[in-house]
């Protein structure tokens, strides 16, 4: 027929232009080809770019006819394989042709999402909203720059949930309860995501409980990603990842290296039980003891020592604040390896290596022997009044004071009298 002739012009024409080497070859060879896919040359071709728009509807009857070939063909022959290959490009330059990629922005904002256009062709990835397979090679896709959300260009109309990132910047907190879970007839046996209908017999959609927020979500919101959940960790100091919903699993990635838990407060216990977390808070403290040397020091501040914990910042300022991945660093004992490590190397810097750190060290005046002392060393106690330093023996035996204190005590009642007669 005309429509059938004019379809294999137009397949033959395409892929003289897109891949030449399928028809490279000897005359006969690339004519027994043409033939066996019922096609013939056309020596008229389109110039390159100039499709209109009766090409798409050419290139669909083309792609069916290669669909019907296929398995007509010898199987495993190169012919059939040639002709899937065909199959590929045509579908390829369809979507080209449907969805250009120069129509589409290169950045997106929407929902407090930052949506970048993605450039990799080969990366595996599935869309977050319809949670269906993203093809690189014609499709194109994004990528929150913030909290990583990923979907087709098709669906970005489609999202209804903010980026997580502006929720973490708004509130740094976690739920401490361990799953929190209220039942699904208070959620209205919907998702608490996107309002979808579930129920645990799964009709219409299976309802997935999320070990973090402890509500129940369709198949689409949760994939039964697993997370260790923080509540778990500080109040039973349990690290098994459970399953959570995406919106969780994002979250929880964002949120992992903010030193945001105060265990002292919310849970004091568990410094009894778990030994490695006394020994982290020794290790902080005597570096918060350290810091003053360092800042002081010329050499410390050339040599840059306070880099090796810039990846854990709020080490240099507090010892009472954790993230958690400190906590997994603790309970997989790689955090007491490099922290003991580090302390090492601060110590040496002050007691062997640096003259002017040396100076500032301390004569036990209680015994007057020994060596020179420092606040962090494991054998020594400090005056919390006057910050002097000296033998633990000597300070806990010693019923007297602090004999520093006592001097300016003295000191003071001296200057007294001057103060008053002038």
């Amino acid at each position: 027929s005309i429509t059938l002739t004019t379809t294999s012009l137009f397949l033959t024409t395409l892929f003289s232009e897109t891949r030449p080497e399928l028809f490279s070859g000897s005359r006969t060879h690339s004519t027994d080809r043409t033939m066996d896919l019922g096609l013939a040359e056309d020596h008229f071709s389109r110039p390159v770019g100039s499709f209109v728009a009766s090409d798409i509807e050419q290139l669909k009857l083309a792609i069916e006819e290669c669909k019907k070939l296929i398995p007509e063909l010898p199987e495993h022959s190169e012919r059939q394989k040639d002709t899937v290959v065909k199959l590929i490009h045509l579908r390829l330059k369809l979507q080209e042709l449907k969805d250009p990629e120069e129509d589409e922005p290169n950045l997106r904002v929407l929902l407090e999402h930052r949506f970048s256009k993605e450039k990799s062709k080969s990366v595996k990835q599935n869309c977050d909203k319809c949670n269906t397979f993203i093809w690189g090679l014609i499709q194109t896709w994004y990528t929150c720059t913030g909290c990583y959300y990923r979907c087709h260009s098709k669906c970005m109309n489609l999202i209804t949930k903010p980026c997580v990132k502006s929720k973490v910047s708004h509130q740094s907190a976690y739920e401490l309860s361990i799953c929190p879970e209220i039942g699904l007839d208070r959620q209205d046996y919907r998702c608490a995501e996107c309002r979808t209908p579930i129920s645990l017999r799964g009709i219409p959609s299976e309802a997935r409980q999320c070990d973090y927020t402890g509500q129940y979500y369709c198949s689409t919101c949760h994939w039964n990603d697993t997370a260790i959940v923080p509540a778990r960790v500080i109040h039973n100091w349990e690290f098994e990842p459970r399953k959570v919903c995406r919106s969780s699993l994002r979250y929880l990635a964002l949120m992992i290296a903010r030193p945001v838990l105060r265990l002292k407060e919310i849970n004091p216990l568990l410094f009894n039980f778990v030994e490695e977390l006394v020994e982290i808070r020794k290790l902080r403290q005597d570096i918060l003891l350290m810091k003053p040397y360092f800042v002081t020091c010329k050499e410390a501040m050339e040599a840059r020592l306070f880099l090796q914990l810039q990846d854990r910042q709020h080490f240099v300022e507090n010892d009472d604040m954790y993230s958690l991945q400190d906590l997994i660093d603790i309970y997989s004992g790689r955090l007491s390896c490099s922290l003991t490590e580090i302390h090492t190397t601060f110590a040496k810097h002050i007691k062997l290596d640096c003259e002017r750190c040396q100076a500032k060290g301390f004569v036990c005046e209680l015994c007057k022997e020994g060596d020179i002392l420092f606040p962090f060393d494991s054998h020594t106690s400090v005056c919390h009044d006057c910050s002097a330093v000296f033998h633990r023996d000597c300070y806990y035996d010693n019923s007297t004071t602090c004999p520093r204190c006592a001097r300016m005590t003295e000191r003071k009642q001296d200057e007294m009298p001057h103060v008053k007669e002038a």
